[in-house]
């Protein structure tokens, strides 16, 4: 795919096909179990299209900043996000380099996202940064396979999938990530897709807390 072609489909095209995908019910389930553990002042960090927005829960979020680099994304998060009960903003902004204050937030929501993230050890160090101390990551994401075919097929595939899914990558270990970026893990859980979502490998998702830094 041209350079080109390959940039107007990624504005105008991919956007669509992302949401569309992530709207399915294997993902809806997991949105379920996650995203209501998010608490306090919640930075979500590839927040897309807004699809989390339904499952926060009001009586524990103040306030929510999502952070995306893609304005289509954001336009589409606009629309659903509706009357909440705590405040909104969204920040046009990359996962590496967040316009916000160190020890920021209270709870970092990732989902879906850290396939996508061009640098994800980096996102994860700006996620380390601007939680506050005793602050908690809620992760859930789609990553590799279990070693066998399907890995096999995810890694052929890669490039290719990037190009039509907004630069999703199939092969990440998101847990692996998530931990060599300083945070502990826990509650962490890890299951297949159903056969139909086959190429998405398996289901990751956890809590993790920020490994305190030497003075």
């Amino acid at each position: 795919m041209c350079a080109s072609c390959q940039s107007w489909y990624g504005r105008h095209i991919a956007p669509y096909v992302v949401h569309a995908g992530c709207s399915a019910d294997a993902f809806t389930r997991m949105r379920r179990r996650m995203v209501p553990l998010a608490q306090g002042v919640v930075v979500e960090v590839g927040f897309g299209s807004g699809l989390n927005l339904p499952y926060y829960d009001p009586d524990k979020v103040t306030r929510l900043v999502g952070v995306d680099p893609d304005e289509t994304m954001l336009s589409l998060a606009k629309r659903q996000s509706g009357a909440k009960s705590f405040a909104m903003e969204c920040l046009q902004a990359g996962a590496e380099s967040m316009p916000l204050a160190d020890s920021f937030a209270d709870t970092a929501v990732v989902a879906y996202a850290l396939c996508t993230i061009p640098e994800p050890q980096t996102a994860l160090a700006e996620i380390h940064r601007i939680l506050k101390r005793g602050g908690r990551l809620v992760f859930l994401e789609h990553g590799q396979a279990e070693p066998g075919l399907r890995r096999g097929i995810q890694n052929r595939l890669n490039r290719v999938w990037g190009a039509l899914a907004g630069g999703c990558n199939l092969n990440r270990d998101p847990i692996r990530l998530v931990r060599n970026a300083g945070f502990d893990v826990s509650e962490a859980r890890h299951e297949k897709f159903p056969p139909s979502f086959w190429l998405l490998g398996s289901h990751y998702s956890g809590v993790a807390q920020p490994q305190l830094r030497p003075a």
